[in-house]
C-alpha cells in the first residue's frame, strides 16, 4: 500500500529523479491549427490543462495576458500560443465542452485568466488542489503533489522565463507540456488510490520563531538596539545637562551685571 504525507518537505525534491513528458509536442500558431487540435482534443476522455504567462518584474505592474494555454493527452500535447492568436472561439468551444474531463491545477485561476481574454463558462472539469486537500494532503504545488505522489521532480527553471518570445525554446516546450500532461498522472493516481487504499503520514507543520520565542539572531539584534536606545538617551542627558548649565552660568553673570549696576 502507497504511503503518502500530508507535507512535502521541499528541500528533499532536489535529490529525486527529473521526470519530462515524452510525449509529441505541437506548438500552435494560427487559428487554422487551433481548430484542428481541437478536433482531435475533443475526442479525448480526459485532458491535463495548465496556462503559462510572461512574468512581470516591475513593482506595480498589473498582470499580463495568458500567453500559453497547453492541453495535453497520455501522449500528445497541444501548445496554444494565446498572444499569437488569441483566445478562440475553437478553444472556447473545448474548455466550455461537458463530456471531456479537464484536470489541472488552481484551474479556477487559470479560468479567470482566461476569461480575461474573452468570457466563457468552463464545462467539465476535475480542481486536483480540492481533490488533495479531500485526502489530507496540505501542499498545493504541482512540484511538491507530483514528487509525493510518484518520488520524481518536476522542474520549474523554465516558469519565470519569456513566454511571449517569437519562438519558445525546447526547454520551454517540455515544461509546459510536463506541467499539463502531469496534471492527468496525478488524477488517474488519486483514482487508483481511492480504489485500493493509501497510507496518510501526517507532517506536523513547520515550528515557527512565534510559537517559541524569538532566535537567538533576533535577541541579539534587540539587544543592541536596546544598547544603542540607552547609549542615545544618555548623550541627549548630558546635552540637556550641559546646554542647562551653560544658560544657569549666563544666567548668573547678567544678575551680576546688573547689582553692579
Amino acid at each position: 500500500m502507497k504511503t503518502l504525507v500530508s507535507r512535502y518537505d521541499k528541500k528533499l525534491i532536489g535529490q529525486l529523479p527529473k521526470v519530462l513528458f515524452q510525449g509529441r509536442i505541437f506548438v500552435i500558431q494560427s487559428n487554422e491549427e487551433a481548430a484542428r487540435a481541437v478536433e482531435f482534443l475533443i475526442k479525448q476522455k480526459i485532458l491535463g490543462i495548465d496556462t503559462e504567462t510572461k512574468p512581470v518584474f516591475k513593482k506595480g505592474a498589473g498582470m499580463n495576458p495568458v500567453a500559453l494555454l497547453q492541453v495535453s493527452t497520455y501522449d500528445t500535447c497541444f501548445l496554444f500560443r494565446l498572444n499569437h492568436i488569441g483566445f478562440t472561439d475553437d478553444l472556447i468551444r473545448l474548455l466550455s465542452d461537458e463530456t471531456v474531463l479537464k484536470v489541472g491545477l488552481s484551474l479556477k485561476d487559470d479560468f479567470i485568466q482566461l476569461g480575461r481574454r474573452k468570457q466563457f463558462n468552463p464545462g467539465k472539469h476535475a480542481e486536483l488542489q480540492t481533490m488533495v486537500r479531500e485526502m489530507g494532503i496540505v501542499d498545493q504545488s504541482l512540484q511538491k503533489l507530483y514528487a509525493n505522489f510518484f518520488g520524481q521532480r518536476i522542474s520549474k527553471t523554465q516558469q519565470l522565463t519569456n513566454w511571449e518570445a517569437d519562438v519558445l525554446t525546447e526547454a520551454q516546450k517540455k515544461y509546459a507540456a510536463t506541467d499539463a500532461w502531469a496534471c492527468i498522472q496525478i488524477y488517474e493516481e488519486i483514482q487508483r488510490l481511492d480504489a485500493n487504499g493509501y497510507m496518510l503520514e501526517i507532517i506536523p507543520e513547520p515550528e515557527t520563531t512565534e510559537m517559541h520565542g524569538p532566535s537567538a539572531e533576533e535577541i541579539e539584534t534587540r539587544r543592541k538596539q536596546k544598547e544603542q536606545k540607552d547609549k542615545n538617551a544618555r548623550k541627549r542627558k548630558a546635552l540637556k545637562a550641559k546646554t542647562n548649565r551653560r544658560r544657569n552660568k549666563a544666567r548668573k553673570e547678567k544678575e551680576k551685571l546688573q547689582n553692579i549696576a
